[in-house]
C-alpha cells in the first residue's frame, strides 16, 4: 500500500500523525517504510528521535536521489538508531520501521522526467520490500505533490498498487476551509490529477482526511469550562460540523479525528504505549485514536462508494 500524506497548511500533525500511524502499523506487524518528501522542511528524523540523521542525510538524502547525485538514499532502520528509550527494542512481533530522509538543506525544486522516473523506479523497489509505505508530502500544491501524482496516473507502473491519500487538517474554520480547497478547489489535487491522466471518480474515491487536534468536549478538561465557556464552544463544533459537510469534507470522508494531544503541541514524537500507561504525559484517547487510523488505512469498508 502506497499512502500520501498531505495538507494545504504546515501545522497540522501532518508529519508527526503520519510517523505515529507508521509507527502502528509497523507495531500491527508491517514492514513499513517512511519517505520524508517534505521537500520544504524534511524534518521526520526529530519525529523518530533520530537527531544525527538529519546530518548524515546531507548528499545522501532523498532530494540527492531524485536529483541523481547519489545511486541510492540513505535507509535508517529505526528501531536499531532511534534515540527514543522505549523504541531502542523492538517490539515482538513488530515489522521493520525504517526512514528514508530527505536533504536537510535541499529546499523545494521543480522536478522532471528524471525525478519522476526515479520516484517510480524507487517505489517499485520498496514494494517488493515494505507493506506500507508512507509519503510524507510538502504542505499545499507543491513539487511534491505534482511528483505523487504523475507517478500514479493509470498508465504508470505503479498504478496496480493500492494508493490512498490522507490530507490533514486542523478543526478551525480556516483549516477547513483550506483542506476542502487542497483536495476540490481549481489548483486542488482531483483537478490536478484528472489534468494528468487520473480518472477522477477513483483520485476522489482514494482521498480520505484527517482531523487533527480536535478538542473532547466531553472530556474532564473541558467540561471544566465556565458555562458560557461551554455553551460558545459547543456552538462552534456544531458549525465546524456543517461547514466541512458543506464543503464534502465531512464524517463520511474523515478517516479519524486526532484528539487535542498536550504531549504533540509541546513535542513532536512518537507516542507509546508506555506514555500512557507507565509516565502517563499521554493520554488513552490519542493512543487509541492513532490506532484506529492505522487500521482504517486497511480497511476496505472506511474505502468504499461514497
Amino acid at each position: 500500500m502506497l499512502v500520501f500524506a498531505a495538507s494545504d497548511k504546515g501545522g497540522t500533525g501532518r508529519s508527526v500523525t503520519s510517523a505515529n500511524l507508521a509507527y502502528h502499523r509497523a507495531l500491527d506487524g508491517d514492514d513499513v517504510c517512511y519517505l520524508d518528501f517534505d521537500f520544504g522542511s524534511p524534518t521526520a528524523p526529530a519525529v523518530f528521535d533520530l537527531p544525527d540523521v538529519l546530518a548524515e542525510a546531507e548528499g545522501k538524502g532523498l532530494h540527492s536521489y531524485l536529483k541523481g547525485k547519489t545511486g541510492e538514499p540513505l535507509r535508517v532502520d529505526v528501531w536499531a538508531r532511534t534515540e527514543h528509550p522505549v523504541l531502542r527494542t523492538r517490539p515482538s512481533g513488530s515489522g521493520r520501521l525504517v526512514l528514508l530522509p530527505g536533504d536537510r538543506t535541499g529546499g523545494e525544486f521543480v522536478t522532471d522526467e528524471e525525478n519522476l522516473h526515479r520516484c517510480v523506479d524507487l517505489v517499485l523497489r520498496l514494494k517488493r520490500e515494505f507493506d506500507v509505505i508512507v509519503v510524507d508530502l510538502s504542505a499545499g500544491r507543491s513539487y511534491a505533490m505534482d511528483l505523487a501524482l504523475a507517478a500514479t496516473v493509470p498508465r504508470s507502473a505503479l498504478a496496480r498498487i493500492t494508493t490512498r491519500w490522507l490530507v490533514y487538517h486542523r478543526w478551525t474554520r480556516q483549516h477547513v476551509m483550506a483542506a476542502a480547497e487542497l483536495v476540490s478547489g481549481k489548483q486542488g489535487i482531483v483537478r490536478a490529477g484528472v489534468a494528468m491522466g487520473h480518472d477522477e471518480t477513483a483520485l476522489s474515491g482514494s482521498i480520505r482526511f484527517v482531523r487533527a487536534a480536535v478538542p473532547d468536549l466531553q472530556s474532564p478538561l473541558w467540561s471544566q469550562a465556565r458555562p458560557e465557556q461551554s455553551v460558545w464552544m459547543h456552538e462552534r463544533d456544531r458549525q465546524l460540523e456543517a461547514m466541512a459537510a458543506g464543503l464534502g469534507i465531512g464524517k463520511t470522508r474523515a478517516l479519524a479525528s486526532i484528539p487535542l494531544e498536550p504531549v504533540l503541541q509541546w513535542r513532536e514524537q512518537l507516542i507509546t504505549y508506555e506514555d500512557v500507561v507507565d509516565s502517563r504525559v499521554a493520554n488513552l484517547e490519542t493512543w487509541q485514536a492513532m490506532g484506529d487510523l492505522a487500521q482504517r488505512l486497511g480497511d476496505d469498508k472506511y474505502w468504499g462508494q461514497l
